[in-house]
């Protein structure tokens, strides 16, 4: 198969590997792995069809990238602002405090946008209300069951996510067997149904993308925001609802566990930047909450 390879000379230095660490759903998803060179590997289906797309970082600015498959050409295209090429934080200016810590160390860490809703939307989804394994879990089930090799010579194991239409026939046994509901199932098929008026809203105005998401059956809030900071690599949309970072974010903040709404309100000074400011807390380890009681309890829906 034909490879399609550059060298990206990137805006600013860029530290690659945390900027696109949002895409990966776990350890094993067979969208994306790391390889012992230090590549990043990661599979996608644009308008043009199914491409894998390798980067591996050679210098603070600068970007091997090689792609592979029917839609190589696009997807190498989009490479830079999946890097955050596009990322404009040049307004970004904290106050003194914990935020303003975490960015002049993790400075180099972009917001990349991958232009693609319903790539971003499905995991989001498979994610509402369940653990962070059991969403992840489901994601590698389903795309080894419905999705095509990886093109080129990805590692091995590597899926292409299904299309539109491929979400939209996924039978209902196989979500169960994924563990997923079938309030999450329905939301996913009802996603695929009106994929074509979720993609062209890419590039106008980030209100329209989040209502056209809203409209969408089963997808709330929190599935808007964790999609829109992938897609269109929106740096204020705070995940509301979320059942960690309530907490992560007020512990780092004002030392304490906060509901959503203290959240917002300790959020408040970053306005325009609340994402970014949430992505510093986490990746500087600022935001990891004592444990003090059970942890959330694993729900199988197969037992259902």
């Amino acid at each position: 198969m034909p490879t399609l390879a550059t060298t990206l000379t990137l805006s600013a230095p860029t530290d690659v590997r945390r900027t696109l660490s949002p895409l990966r759903r776990g350890p094993r998803d067979p969208a994306f792995q790391q390889t012992v060179d230090s590549a990043l590997w990661r599979t996608t289906r644009v308008a043009s069809g199914a491409a894998t797309v390798r980067v591996r970082q050679v210098g603070p600015c600068e970007v091997e990238a090689a792609a592979w498959g029917d839609g190589a050409d696009e997807a190498l295209a989009s490479v830079p602002a999946m890097l955050g090429d596009l990322d404009d934080c040049a307004d970004f200016d904290p106050p003194h405090g914990p935020v303003r810590d975490a960015h002049r160390r993790l400075a180099h860490v972009r917001i990349g946008r991958t232009g693609l809703v319903l790539e971003a939307l499905v995991p989001a989804v498979l994610e509402q209300r369940v653990i962070t394994q059991t969403a992840h879990d489901a994601w590698r089930y389903l795309l080894l069951r419905h999705g095509e090799p990886a093109p080129g010579p990805a590692p091995q194991g590597m899926r292409v996510p299904p299309s539109a239409r491929g979400w939209a026939q996924v039978p209902v046994w196989d979500f169960h067997r994924a563990g997923v509901d079938p309030q999450r199932a329905r939301t996913v098929v009802a996603a695929a149904q009106v994929a074509g008026r979720l993609e062209e809203a890419v590039g106008r105005e980030p209100g329209e993308v989040h209502r056209r998401l809203l409209a969408v059956p089963g997808v709330g809030a929190w599935t808007v925001a964790e999609t829109v900071q992938r897609a269109i690599g929106d740096p204020d949309a705070v995940s509301v609802g979320d059942y960690h970072l309530p907490g992560q974010v007020g512990w780092a903040l004002a030392g304490e566990k906060v509901d959503d709404d203290g959240m917002l309100a300790l959020l408040e000074p970053y306005r325009g930047h609340r994402y970014r400011a949430i992505r510093y807390l986490l990746l500087s380890g600022l935001g990891r909450v004592p444990r003090r009681g059970p942890r959330l309890a694993v729900e199988d829906h197969r037992t259902r």
